[in-house]
C-alpha cells in the first residue's frame, strides 16, 4: 500500500464534495463541499488545490460516473472534464468507478436519521468519503492504485 494523502473528489453539477485519507491510506473522513458557480471551473480547481497543499495531498481521486450498465451518464464527461484540468496540476490524477456513492451516501443519511433535502452539502462529502474509501480498500486488496491514471495534456 502506498503512503501519502489523498483527496477524493466527487464532482456534481451544483457542488463538488472533497474527502482526504490519512497518511496511512487505511480511513477516509469528509472535508468540505465546494459550490460550483456555472461553468467556470477556476474557482473550484483552486480550492481543490488549496485543499491538497494544505493536507500535503500525494494523489486526487475523482469519481467518474458510470451507469449501473458501465455506460457513461451525463454527468461523466463533467468528472472527466474536472480531472483533466486537475491533472494539469502537479499531483497524479486518478478516476475512479463511483457507482452508487451519491446514492449510498444520501441511505447512509438517512439511516443516521438526517433528511436528505437539508443535508445536501454533507451528502457532496459523504459520497466523496464513500468513493475515496473504496478506491483505498480496492488498493490495499489488490496492491496496485485503483482507477485509471489521467495523463497530462
Amino acid at each position: 500500500m502506498r503512503t501519502g494523502v489523498r483527496l477524493g473528489i466527487d464532482v456534481g453539477k451544483v457542488r463538488v464534495g472533497v474527502a482526504r485519507s490519512d497518511r496511512d491510506g487505511l480511513l477516509a473522513t469528509p472535508v468540505e463541499t465546494v459550490q460550483r458557480r456555472g461553468a467556470d471551473l477556476e474557482p473550484v480547481l483552486a480550492r481543490i488545490a488549496a485543499i491538497a497543499a494544505e493536507v500535503d495531498a500525494v494523489e486526487l481521486v475523482v469519481g467518474l460516473p458510470l451507469a449501473l450498465s458501465g455506460r457513461d451518464t451525463p454527468s461523466t464527461a463533467d468528472a472527466r472534464a474536472v480531472a483533466d484540468r486537475l491533472a494539469d496540476g502537479p499531483l497524479p490524477v486518478r478516476l475512479v468507478d463511483e457507482r452508487l456513492t451519491t446514492v449510498s451516501a444520501q441511505s447512509a443519511l438517512h439511516a443516521s436519521g438526517r433528511a436528505t433535502r437539508g443535508s445536501r452539502r454533507v451528502i457532496d462529502q459523504v459520497a466523496a468519503v464513500i468513493l475515496l474509501q473504496h478506491a483505498l480498500d480496492a488498493e490495499r486488496a489488490r496492491g496496485e492504485a485503483p482507477g485509471a491514471l489521467v495523463e497530462r495534456k
